[in-house]
């Protein structure tokens, strides 16, 4: 069985684990000798083995006391955006390269708590700022599917290793787009929750009215799992959600009415909006989508067509507002309390500007500047204060779209996973694959990304499904329906 044994999603490994015919260290030591086996993918920034096989070997212990947990002794990795005890953060940054925090992000200790191992910590884009994974400030992270091309970002490491059976499931965050678009070029399921819905405390800060955590995995089940540990009200986060937690798990197949086991998804609505198909998408991404779409629809889903008129303005709406917050977060590196410090400097003054200059690396420093231009005064009111007026219309058209729909289906993003490089030196073109995604993370709405067909020369397509606030459960039912009736979330990359 160990040789099969990183073929197994979260789901199937609890199973496993539960009847006794492997051991979490067996599991453990199997994945921890696969991430050293393809170091060329960039996925893990740091991995350790030692710590690993302790909190193995306690979930084993506390299984062999009776106690039982379908994550208990179920390995993962975290980006490298949440704070870890015992392993070092970095945001993939110069700027916190050996950095140790005192105490676990919340998403970390929910999910330790649940018994799960963590085997290390995975790339990003530097301070969660990119779509392609190609700002990491230690290595861009490569598509297991090709990796002459990107997996997408910023969530890219935890894709990656996902996608190459690496490890069964990740942690990652969405502010923009980055667990949709990088599960979608990968192949995967990924789901961003309902802002709130998951804790920030312990998340280094990119925008904070946009990052939220999600899990990212092989299948919608898997995904379930893991929200449903992660997620929680908690006191430490000021914008925590007072909800309720929820057993995603059983709405996977909580029967709606009406519904047959041949038609699961039946008095399903599913909105349609003329927006996401427009005549620049590419065609291999429209083909596959709408496939996806006709198969929801002879689960019984009927399909909508609807209008979300401002999408367009989610671009420049998000790269106002996203950067204004990342101005005001990222002014606390400054080479005083933590983080890189210049060697050399003449005063204080000197010192903030070359430990700055020096720790951050590119995107991330336009980034800061667009942001401290629009917050600036006499354009506070003309950039950042418009923006958020707009923000508000575009979620207005989300709450109409939804008194006709019940859930809203599109793709992920405009095209297939690019060429690594190919966008390095255009900000925009990067920026313009947001579109899709953008619109859901202003409003607030939890999205999920699954893995549709696939696009020319083979590369993964994802249909995203984006609900209304706190309807995970119907986005992981609809889902889940889907991965029943398809293969497309089991398929993997030759080779791994």
């Amino acid at each position: 069985m160990s040789k099969e044994l990183h073929t197994f999603g979260v789901a199937e490994l609890g199973r496993a684990l539960d009847a006794g015919t492997v051991s979490s260290v067996e599991i453990t030591k199997h994945l921890l000798a696969r991430v050293a086996a393809h170091e060329h993918l960039g996925a893990f920034l740091c991995a350790d083995t030692e710590h690993a096989l302790t909190q193995a070997a306690a979930a084993d212990a506390r299984r062999a006391a009776g106690e039982r947990g379908a994550l208990l002794g179920v390995p993962l990795a975290h980006k490298d955006i949440f704070v870890t005890r015992d392993l070092p953060t970095t945001a993939g940054s110069k700027m916190l390269a050996g950095y140790q925090s005192p105490f676990d992000a919340t998403v970390v200790q929910h999910l330790s708590g649940a018994g799960m191992v963590t085997i290390g910590k995975l790339n990003c884009d530097e301070f969660a700022m990119g779509s392609g994974n190609e700002n990491s400030a230690f290595s861009a992270v490569k598509n297991p599917w090709d990796v002459t091309r990107v997996p997408g970002g910023s969530s890219g490491g935890s894709a990656t290793a996902v996608a190459a059976r690496l490890v069964p499931a990740a942690t990652g965050t969405d502010t923009g787009g980055s667990i949709r678009q990088p599960a979608s070029f990968t192949g995967i399921t990924g789901i961003k929750p309902t802002y709130g819905r998951v804790s920030r405390y312990g998340m280094i800060a990119f925008a904070s009215s946009l990052d939220q955590a999600g899990p990212m995995a092989r299948s919608a089940e898997d995904c379930a799992l893991l929200l449903g540990a992660m997620s929680g009200f908690d006191e430490r986060d000021a914008t925590s959600a007072q909800q309720p937690k929820t057993d995603f798990a059983a709405a996977l197949t909580a029967p709606r009415e009406g519904a047959t086991a041949a038609q699961p998804l039946k008095g399903l609505r599913i909105g349609l909006p003329a927006e996401f198909f427009p005549q620049a998408l590419a065609a291999d991404v429209n083909g596959a989508v709408r496939a996806a779409l006709a198969e929801l629809e002879k689960l019984g889903a009927t399909l909508v067509d609807v209008s979300l008129p401002r999408t367009e303005l989610s671009i420049p709406v998000y790269y106002i507002i996203a950067p204004a917050e990342a101005s005001s977060n990222l002014s606390r590196f400054d080479g005083v309390r933590y983080g890189h410090r210049a060697a050399q400097y003449d005063n204080l003054v000197d010192m903030y500007k070359k430990s700055r200059a020096e720790g951050f690396g590119d995107e991330v420093k336009r980034r800061i500047m667009i942001g401290t231009y629009v917050l600036s005064h006499g354009y506070y009111d003309a950039y950042y204060l418009q923006a958020q007026k707009l923000r508000r219309m575009i979620a207005d058209d989300f709450q109409a779209c939804f008194r006709q729909c019940d859930v809203i289906a599109g793709p992920v993003a405009p095209t297939v996973a690019w060429k690594l490089g190919d966008k390095t030196d255009d900000p925009v073109a990067n920026y313009l694959a947001d579109i899709f995604t953008l619109p859901a993370s202003l409003a607030g709405l939890p999205g999920m990304s699954l893995p549709a067909g696939h696009g020319d020369a083979g590369l993964p397509v994802g249909l995203q499904l984006i609900g209304n606030y706190f309807q995970e459960g119907t986005l992981l039912h609809a889902a889940h329906a889907f991965q029943q009736a398809t293969d497309w979330h089991a398929r993997t990359p030759t080779g791994y």
